[in-house]
């Protein structure tokens, strides 16, 4: 099994996903180092008794109100214990092993101040795989206050693990493990808990399915261009050179790849001088996919290796600064925002497959055909996925009214609109799976025997397959077909 070693340098996304799939986690010694610098930050600030919130002053409302000497001692316990409400299914394994993994590598960064113990716990966990129990929905993206505090519990033996499969206390499933529960001291409680580990870590686990899913979007468009003899003059070189966005030159690219040594590349082949604009802006409308993907991915890299704590250990000031790091603002939009492109995405999709349906209905004018036809049976469904998928595409970073008597009056909604964003993706996988299945009843409805280019017929082979191997059924098909679809292109980075 891998390693990942977290340092005091960037960590890569592709890292992070390897924690959350198993792969082991070390601490290095330079991040030991920077972390005992931010935690005599705040030793320095606990002996000379100033005013410092969550630590010798109450939180939220009660910022100003100053601590008794034994109400710090238990101040940092009562913080874990007190904010861990939440509602709702619990989070899956590989967000809370997200979560616990970015919490872990902003503790790197050095701003925290917490001690080397608590990184040393959450080693610890990751590594036996004690995975806290905690609800979905709790957090309102100005910290993941609720679900952090529900991990934190679980490092200092209370709330609710899984381990081994069992569910059990957070004490018990430590022991199994053979890990000490984490003491708190000094800042500990309040920098468990209060950063963005469950949507940092579940906008890593998005972008990396938002990023196959371009190249399935690909495939679908070409496989329908294959079926319906668009012209693939869409995709010439002298256009991205015209209008030189990556994205959209990306997209071009990899259609022509998908269509090198299909036929409908020479002379006439195309059934029109021009096709309808869901066939002819493909191109555009990927290309922005592809840039809003991109976006998505540089604001959770770029917050993955932040420090959001509050308040911030300044080593270099030898200070503690109240701030709002804790607001992931830049990832909640790029979240929305690729929402809307992902769903412009959906709506050229659901638009070529009206036409790929029509086409059949025209060939079936005489009755059906000998074959098994399956995508035709779920054109509606597809009108009614993309309904949803249309609704949400809304913002969702807008909604949120002010808490704790008007001191809190923004929040950024980032769990949300993460969580909303997956959603979206996978309704665009249901999409693309029954547009493939469209334009494979297409093809055959309508007896093409020209030969395919490389990727789409590859495509098609893939549809063939997926309905050899399913009971004769359309939604059977549709559900095996989206399995293998996503296998292929999770395991082939260039989808081809």
């Amino acid at each position: 099994m891998s390693t990942v070693t977290i340092t005091d340098k960037p960590l890569a996304l592709d890292d992070l996903l390897a924690i959350v799939e198993g792969a082991k986690v070390e601490l290095a010694e330079d991040a030991r180092t920077v972390i005992a610098a931010s935690r005599a930050v705040v030793d320095s600030a606990l002996g000379s008794k100033t005013a410092v919130y969550g630590l010798t002053t109450q939180v939220g409302h009660g910022r100003d109100t100053r601590l008794t000497e034994q109400e710090i001692q238990g101040e940092q316990m009562f913080l874990v214990m007190s904010h861990s409400g939440g509602v709702g299914p619990s989070l899956p394994t590989r967000q809370v092993r997200a979560a616990l993994a970015v919490r872990l590598n902003g503790i790197a960064r050095g701003w925290s101040g917490a001690s080397p113990a608590a990184a040393d716990v959450l080693v610890a966990m990751l590594n036996a795989g004690v995975h806290p129990i905690v609800p979905e929905i709790g957090s309102l993206g100005s910290g993941d206050l609720g679900p952090m505090a529900g991990m934190a519990q679980v490092a200092i033996g209370q709330g609710r693990a899984e381990y081994q499969g069992e569910l059990l206390s957070g004490g018990e499933a430590l022991k199994r493990a053979g890990i000490m529960p984490l003491v708190l001291s000094g800042k500990d409680g309040l920098a468990l808990i209060s950063a963005n580990g469950v949507s940092i870590g579940h906008a890593a686990l998005v972008v990396a399915r938002a990023e196959w899913m371009i190249n399935a979007a690909d495939i679908a468009a070409a496989l329908s261009m294959e079926a319906t003899a668009a012209n693939p003059s869409i995709i010439h070189p002298a256009v991205g050179r015209a209008k030189p966005i990556l994205g959209q030159v990306a997209a071009a690219d990899h259609l022509r790849e998908l269509l090198a040594g299909s036929e409908l590349l020479q002379p006439g082949a195309a059934r029109s001088v021009q096709d309808p604009l869901s066939f002819r802006v493909v191109p555009q409308v990927h290309g922005a996919f592809r840039e809003y993907v991109a976006a998505a991915r540089d604001a959770a890299t770029l917050e993955l290796n932040a420090a959001d704590d509050n308040p911030l250990a300044s080593a270099p000031d030898q200070t503690m600064i109240s701030n709002g790091n804790f607001h992931p603002m830049v990832l909640a939009i790029a979240c929305d925002a690729l929402r809307i492109a992902l769903t412009q995405v959906g709506q050229l999709c659901e638009r070529r497959m009206a036409h790929l349906w029509d086409a059949c209905m025209q060939q079936l004018t005489s009755g059906l055909p000998n074959m098994p036809i399956y995508g035709l049976q779920l054109r509606y469904p597809a009108a009614a996925v993309f309904a949803e998928l249309k609704q949400l595409a809304a913002p969702a970073t807008l909604d949120i009214p002010p808490l704790d008597l008007g001191v809190e009056d923004h929040h950024t909604a980032a769990p949300l609109t993460v969580r909303k964003t997956e959603t979206a993706l996978a309704m665009l996988e249901d999409l693309l799976v029954i547009e493939l299945m469209l334009a494979r009843d297409l093809l055959y409805v309508a007896g093409t025997t020209r030969v395919l280019g490389a990727g789409t017929d590859n495509a098609l082979r893939m549809v063939e397959e997926a309905i050899a191997a399913a009971d004769p059924h359309a939604d059977a098909v549709h559900r095996v077909l989206r399995e293998r679809f996503a296998a292929q292109l999770a395991g082939s980075p260039d989808g081809g």
